[in-house]
């Protein structure tokens, strides 16, 4: 034979049977797609509303002890390379940040040993901004807790619970830190609030303002009781007035480095 009509009748070969594949394998889909159809789960779509309750933040950005959090040092430069990055110095607590049970224990559990699930919670939020418009130094306690209760029902195990102060307004002011005598002053929770919140199985507390204590503690009680059970706290929230008290799930971004005992996070809430 030819060389030509063998490439001839391998062609018509082929051809006949890649007709009958396609035919046959158009027959089996059509079986398995009226028995075996699977919607595919639509991961990256929400109908719920994100609000993130994350300042953004830079040198000018109140800090505890009054000195820079973040400091960013250009370390490549696009015009010369065709890239940019920067270097970063960054203090753990500041900005939006986490406390581990580390930052107040000497043996307690790094940011990096945080459990997942814990990161993952429903959120509550106690509403004080009245009594901190009275008194800078206002405390959530045992009593704005059962209040809640009573209004809202049951604070779910694992829950983060978050003061709302109105504080997050004042960032941009003298008055997010200090009251008008340069002493600290803003609101925080009470020690009888988070004992009580320590028996509910909460997972985390959160403050719109720099401290879990109030401005005027002089013991940390907050920080030295809450943290070392095994718990972590949220400082600098922001946003908390576009929230409902109850019904938002909270997805807390914590950094990852290890042994860390806290730092800088992106904290979302899906409502």
């Amino acid at each position: 034979m030819c060389h030509h009509c063998v490439i001839e009748t391998v062609k018509t070969s082929m051809l006949s049977r890649r007709s009958f594949l396609g035919g046959a394998a158009a027959a089996a889909g059509g079986s398995l797609a009226s028995s075996l159809v699977v919607p595919r789960p639509a991961l990256a779509e929400t109908r719920g509303r994100v609000v993130d309750l994350t300042h953004a933040y830079d040198e000018t950005f109140p800090t505890f002890d009054g000195k820079p959090g973040i400091v960013a040092e250009e370390a490549v430069n696009f015009d010369t390379s065709g890239y940019q990055l920067f270097k970063l110095t960054i203090y753990e607590h500041t900005g939006t940040h986490i406390d581990a049970p580390l930052h107040f224990s000497k043996d307690g559990r790094s940011v990096d040993e945080l459990e997942p699930q814990s990161l993952v919670c429903p959120l509550c939020i106690i509403d004080i901004t009245a009594k901190a418009a009275d008194d800078p130094n206002a405390t959530v306690e045992a009593e704005d807790v059962e209040a809640w209760i009573s209004e809202n029902g049951e604070i779910p195990a694992g829950a983060c619970v978050a003061m709302r102060s109105g504080w997050a307004r004042k960032v941009g002011s003298p008055a997010f830190r200090n009251d008008e005598a340069n002493r600290f002053a803003f609101p925080g929770f009470g020690r009888s609030a988070t004992d009580r919140l320590a028996a509910l199985d909460v997972a985390a507390i959160g403050v719109d303002t720099l401290s879990l204590d109030p401005g005027s503690s002089a013991d940390f009680a907050v920080h030295t009781s809450w943290l070392p059970g095994g718990r972590y706290g949220i400082e600098c929230l922001n946003n908390l007035e576009d929230l409902p008290v109850k019904g938002a799930t909270l997805f807390v971004g914590a950094p990852k480095h290890k042994g860390g005992t806290g730092g800088p996070a992106r904290v979302l809430a899906l409502v």
